[in-house]
């Protein structure tokens, strides 16, 4: 009985020596980390990341509630705070809507507080296009598109909020007798479906 309560005592003794050591460790951790210049400068710049991105975000939604004609592409703030804004517009983009968005955000973010570097240009005319709402003003232009298990290379007709159609035609073998006749081919693509599509630009 004495021994089996002298292992007893040792395990609560070793017990306690494991969780004050692992307590002494974290209490280590977390003076040298509030203590290390470099991740109080990283988190420092994280922040102010953040914060920047929350007021372009602002900015670029107040644009587009003035010209909702026009919609972003894409947006994204590199380590550098180097800004860089991507835009489309329903009737495409001027070099006046570009620097309309140019003029809202800079106009608004103080240089004093942090500095940055802005640039704002429309998608070009090869860049894939990204949203549903692209495909409207390309009606009657010719387009390539890579899906999940095929390609096609054809006219688009229609645009909805789901899918698209495209046309194109094909020589094929006459059902009956020898040669081959034109034949008009038509599908309705998902846009879930699309890995990539761009539009045939001719020179």
């Amino acid at each position: 009985m004495p021994r089996q309560r002298t292992r007893l005592h040792y395990k609560i003794l070793v017990d306690k020596i494991i969780d004050w050591l692992n307590s002494d460790i974290d209490d280590w951790k977390d003076n040298d980390i509030a203590n290390d210049p470099y991740i109080a400068q990283r988190n420092a710049v994280a922040d102010n990341s953040r914060d920047l991105k929350e007021k372009i975000d602002l900015l670029l939604s107040d644009c587009f509630d003035q010209r909702p004609d026009l919609f972003l592409i894409d947006f994204s703030i590199s380590e550098n705070n180097e800004i860089s804004v991507s835009i489309d517009g329903d009737n495409g983009v001027k070099v006046e809507d570009c620097m309309f968005i140019s003029r809202e955000i800079e106009g608004n973010l103080d240089r004093d507080e942090i500095d940055f570097s802005l640039k704002v240009a429309s998608c070009g005319a090869t860049s894939p296009l990204i949203k549903a709402r692209q495909y409207s003003k390309h009606y009657g232009r010719t387009l390539s598109i890579k899906t999940s298990d095929d390609q096609y290379e054809g006219k688009l007709t229609s645009a909805n909020e789901k899918f698209i159609n495209i046309v194109w035609k094909v020589r094929e073998p006459k059902p009956i007798g020898k040669g081959k006749i034109t034949v008009e081919k038509s599908i309705d693509i998902d846009y879930n479906q699309i890995k990539e599509a761009k539009v045939k630009v001719k020179f």
